[in-house]
């Protein structure tokens, strides 16, 4: 081996120890990245877990609708008039079954939580019934049925009452209108939880019982239940 060739070696060794490496491994080089990249301060603006599934589920909506289109005769057009089906036919269900009401329980009160005089329920209850809104003239005329009787002395004011129960308990000292009051109190119930819709008729004969009872005197023999506590 000659001196010169050793020499070289020898300079290739002492700088192949100096130099930096300028590739690293594929493995730590990702690790290290990803080690990097999940540092806090490069997700501060990241969207939540909600705004994520936000945007995805708008992502989907999206697609469905462009695939709607695309499928449905006519393209867009065609997606148009079966939106307008849809809306006709909801309309039509929502006109011919009324508006969803809860379901009736025993513990639907007649009165709201503001006290009013069995006036100002006549009042208000002339007031739609003028304007041609039956359900409420209905409503309101039954209270003041309910509150008349309170004033009389008939029935014992009483929170929660509901109108089956006014009915029932007027009917003691009012025996001549136990039917007519039980018809109310369920027209009441009907307009207000059954999603039925009243009419003329049906506050006339409200009304008109409301004038037969401020004219029937009561039969003071008999209790309404609650009255002689």
């Amino acid at each position: 081996m000659s001196v010169t060739g050793g020499a070289t070696r020898a300079w290739l060794r002492v700088h192949a120890d100096d130099d930096v490496p300028v590739d690293l491994p594929r493995v730590p080089a990702r690790e290290a990245a990803e080690r990097e990249l999940s540092k806090p301060m490069y997700h501060e603006n990241d969207p939540n877990l909600v705004e994520r599934a936000l945007n995805r589920f708008w992502e989907w909506l999206t697609d469905v609708l462009d695939t709607a289109a695309g499928a449905s005769p006519g393209g867009p057009l065609g997606l148009a008039v079966i939106a307008l089906l849809v809306a006709a036919l909801v309309a039509a269900l929502w006109w011919r079954m009324g508006t969803p009401h809860r379901t009736l329980t025993t513990g639907d009160a007649l009165f709201d939580d503001r006290a009013r005089s069995a006036a100002e329920h006549r009042a208000t209850a002339e007031t739609h019934a003028a304007a041609g809104r039956w359900n409420q003239a209905v409503q309101e005329r039954m209270r003041a049925i309910v509150r008349s009787l309170e004033e009389r002395a008939l029935l014992e004011p009483r929170p929660g009452r509901t109108a089956d129960e006014a009915a029932a308990e007027a009917g003691r000292p009012l025996p001549g209108h136990t039917d007519a009051l039980r018809t109310a109190a369920r027209t009441f119930d009907d307009v207000t939880y059954g999603g039925r819709t009243a009419d003329q008729h049906a506050y006339t004969r409200l009304r008109d019982l409301d004038t037969e009872l401020g004219r029937t005197k009561p039969d003071l023999t008999a209790t309404a239940p609650g009255a002689a506590g």
